[in-house]
């Protein structure tokens, strides 16, 4: 099998999740000294950074680059998925949220139910049609985006809490704007879906 420069940066961004996680686990572990739990946070919020702008360079190259492909059309959402459920997990718990700025649950909640939606969606749809339907939507990938830039503002919270006023206010907008946004993306999936296995058991009872 062939891999795309496109695919591998998406297989990169998915590797990077793992020293994520295990920065983030230790911002708020005693044990260590407050500079260097500070260390930590600014190196996870450096991976997430690369990680987020390889989101944006491995889809100009799949799409401007005719780079696309079977594996990275299913990898590149996989992709999103994994970082956006690990980050936001992260985030509303205790032990790696950001001080004073801890992600509230019910926007974790919705957030990861829309990806369980979605992956059980996609397993019904293949089982009626027979088919891989990989197909995002507009309204998806600004979820998507969204999200990064979301967890991206947790992150920096510390440090932009400082210089500019009310900036849990600005937080707030953005936890249930990328909340309400995941809703209706899962709606629109939820039309998509269906549309699809009707058509397959028009197709069907044709035949």
């Amino acid at each position: 099998m062939k891999f795309t420069w496109a695919t591998r940066i998406t297989l990169l961004r998915i590797l990077l999740i793992v020293p994520f996680v295990m920065l983030m686990l230790n911002i708020n572990d005693t044990q260590y000294p407050q500079s260097q739990r500070h260390l930590f946070r600014y190196t996870a919020t450096a991976i997430f950074l690369i990680m987020a702008i390889s989101d944006a360079v491995d889809g100009y190259l799949a799409r401007r680059k005719k780079q696309a492909t079977k594996l990275g059309a299913f990898l590149d959402p996989l992709a999103d998925k994994l970082l956006m459920t690990c980050a936001c997990l992260l985030l509303a718990s205790k032990r790696a949220m950001v001080p004073d700025f801890r992600m509230p649950i019910e926007v974790v909640v919705i957030i990861i139910a829309k990806d369980m939606f979605l992956l059980i969606g996609f397993f019904v749809v293949f089982v009626f049609t027979q088919k891989v339907h990989v197909l995002p939507v507009r309204i998806g990938k600004a979820a998507t985006a969204l999200q990064l830039v979301m967890v991206g503002t947790v992150l920096l919270a510390p440090e932009m809490s400082s210089f500019i006023p009310y900036y849990i206010w600005v937080l707030r907008v953005l936890w249930w704007s990328a909340a309400g946004t995941a809703i209706l993306a899962t709606a629109i999936y939820i039309r998509a879906g269906s549309g699809y296995i009707e058509e397959a058991e028009k197709a069907n009872g044709a035949r």
